[in-house]
């Protein structure tokens, strides 16, 4: 089953048992995967819908520093609730080691050779990475490996 089937299922359940938060959150991540659907006139493949979610954890991610600070502990938990429930739509995540292997194979493809070439490794190895990593961690791997030539 494909992940818009398993929203759809996640949906009925969360309305079945009166689950006001999941249904919102699920509510929320169809309306922004058929939203880019709509607007690039494609239907998205499951890791294009997969970087989505992960699109989507991160926004809360950011939020709850923000909120952390104004001294909002209610939406803090909240948002943590909502990441809870949209971690189980992300794809299997990549460990540090395995994008430092991704990092090193792909410097090693387009010949790197220093901070000059991020560009060129980062294009290289986004699509492998999309949904899968954050963007931030491996672009710090990136840095730091390149950082070594």
């Amino acid at each position: 089953m494909g992940l818009k089937q398993d929203l759809m299922q996640a949906l009925k359940e969360a309305m079945q048992n009166k689950d006001t938060l999941k249904k919102e959150t699920i509510t929320m991540l169809r309306a922004a995967i058929l939203q880019v659907e709509k607007d690039g006139l494609k239907e998205l493949s499951e890791a294009e819908m997969g970087t989505i979610v992960a699109k989507e954890v991160k926004k809360r991610k950011e939020s709850i520093v923000d909120f952390e600070k104004g001294g909002r502990p209610d939406i803090v938990e909240q948002l943590n609730k909502e990441i809870e429930i949209l971690s189980v739509y992300l794809p299997e995540q990549l460990s540090e080691a395995e994008i430092t292997k991704m990092v090193v194979e792909a410097i090693a493809a387009v010949g790197a050779t220093g901070m000059k070439d991020m560009g060129k490794v980062m294009g290289s190895i986004r699509e492998k990475t999309a949904g899968k990593a954050d963007g931030k961690l491996v672009s710090d791997i990136v840095k730091a490996e390149l950082g070594k030539l």
